[in-house]
């Protein structure tokens, strides 16, 4: 099982040595992957810890003035690194102090003495301590003097481009889900627990469980045609979905995922569902009272069940 640490400050996690990976890791797309397989294997080798140094908030996030959407929950990248055999996760609170601190405070501190490493794993434009002044350089030249090795991962294309969270976000915000997924190595999925919410859509005929995202921004606005997973099932069962902000009948201002699942009775407050996006519909529009709402949700359920394969049902006939 993965350990998890937050602070800088503590007794050494690996004894035996580490070999790090170092980075944000927003979304785990397939170049972190390689990466964190690289550290993994390295550590097999060495007979050292594998372990993975991250940053919450994201430090892009930290230093923005305005909200910065992301593509995995705290959970979700944890999760990710459990999977990617990870036995230790440093998840440094990205703070006035994290950010006051040098560049080679952080490699004693941090790398030296917390971590004792043997071999840290990077991208090639990674920067980092006070005002970013330290770089792969700067690593390879103390590690140089420390006993520890600096190594930077090959960067990892796709059709001739660099994968990236900037490039996977900016097709998530155009709903390119298709595009998504050979970059993420998997479909993109929003999870969290099913919550109480206004009782509204039960009303209008469309029941739904809902995810608060509350702080967390996403790049995905609209209404979709999805597939979900309750538990720890895969993401199997019909549905349609709506993540906004509900201008309709302005009851939220963070966002809401609102989810019906087709031809589905029970009950799921209280169970982590997984949402898996598969075409975006439309984007989230305000109508003239609720009339005119329902009108519009029948149309983008017929829709979705036809973009999930689902047999055609009379829809608000």
């Amino acid at each position: 099982m993965m350990k998890l640490s937050r602070d800088v400050a503590g007794p050494c996690v690996a004894p035996g040595g580490s070999v790090i990976a170092v980075g944000a890791f927003d979304g785990l797309h397939r170049g972190h992957q390689a990466l964190l397989n690289q550290v993994r294997e390295r550590a097999q080798a060495l007979g050292c810890m594998p372990v993975v140094v991250s940053f919450e908030p994201l430090p892009r996030a930290y230093f923005s003035k305005e909200p910065v959407p992301r593509l995995s929950s705290v959970r979700e990248k944890l999760l990710g690194f459990a999977a990617s055999g990870m036995q230790h996760t440093l998840l440094l609170r990205f703070n006035q102090a994290l950010t006051a601190m040098s560049a080679e405070d952080f490699i004693q501190h941090v790398l030296i003495e917390r971590l004792n490493v043997r071999e840290v794993w990077v991208g090639a434009d990674f920067r980092f301590g006070h005002k970013r002044a330290g770089d792969v350089a700067m690593l390879e030249r103390i590690g140089a003097g420390r006993g520890f090795a600096a190594h930077t991962m090959p960067v990892v294309l796709l059709d001739g481009e660099r994968i990236s969270a900037s490039r996977v976000r900016a097709l998530l915000a155009a709903g390119n889900f298709g595009a998504v997924a050979p970059l993420l190595g998997r479909p993109f999925v929003i999870e969290g627990k099913v919550e109480y919410g206004q009782q509204l859509g039960r009303t209008l005929g469309y029941p739904t469980a809902n995810i608060h995202l509350r702080d967390r921004v996403t790049p995905v606005h609209g209404i979709f045609a999805v597939r979900v997973g309750l538990g720890e099932g895969e993401c199997s069962w019909p549905a349609v979905a709506s993540l906004g902000t509900r201008p309709t009948v302005n009851e939220v201002v963070e966002p809401l995922l609102e989810v019906h699942l087709f031809d589905f009775d029970g009950n799921l407050y209280g169970q982590r569902m997984a949402v898996e996006f598969v075409a975006k519909l439309r984007d989230e529009m305000k109508f003239d009272g609720l009339a005119p709402l329902k009108v519009q949700m029948d149309h983008d359920a017929r829709s979705a069940r036809e973009i999930l394969g689902m047999n055609p049902v009379l829809i608000g006939e």
